[in-house]
């Protein structure tokens, strides 16, 4: 790795450890336990081993496809290897899915609301 990319790869897994710190404090306020920093510190390498595994999933499915974006289907099929998290990223796609059309409707009605009123005059 580059000394740029590692020093990103650092920060961003700083952030993590942050975050998993800040989470392991509020659960361990709410069931009145204790989580050491070697435990945090396992959580932090876990995840940051896990989106290192993601990323290049998603890289290689979306490069398969001959593309440079990624896609939700990619994302589905990083998914798969967990049922909990498959289904959670599908009801978000729904949902998207869902407000775009909201969206996409609502946009139409007011340009025929628009042609309406174009029409009267």
């Amino acid at each position: 790795m580059s000394v740029d990319k590692e020093e990103t790869h650092q920060r961003l897994k700083a952030a993590v450890h942050y975050t998993v710190s800040r989470i392991c404090q509020k659960l361990g306020e709410d069931y009145r336990r204790e989580f050491s920093r070697q435990v945090m510190a396992a959580i932090t390498e876990t995840a940051v081993r896990q989106c290192d595994i993601f990323s290049k999933d998603l890289e290689a499915f979306a490069r398969h496809a001959k593309r440079s974006t990624v896609s939700p289907e990619d994302v589905k099929l990083v998914a798969r290897r967990s049922t909990a998290l498959s289904n959670y990223i599908q009801s978000k796609i729904e949902e998207l899915n869902q407000e775009q059309s909201l969206k996409k409707k609502s946009t139409g009605k007011r340009r025929s609301r628009d042609a309406d009123e174009d029409n009267r005059e």
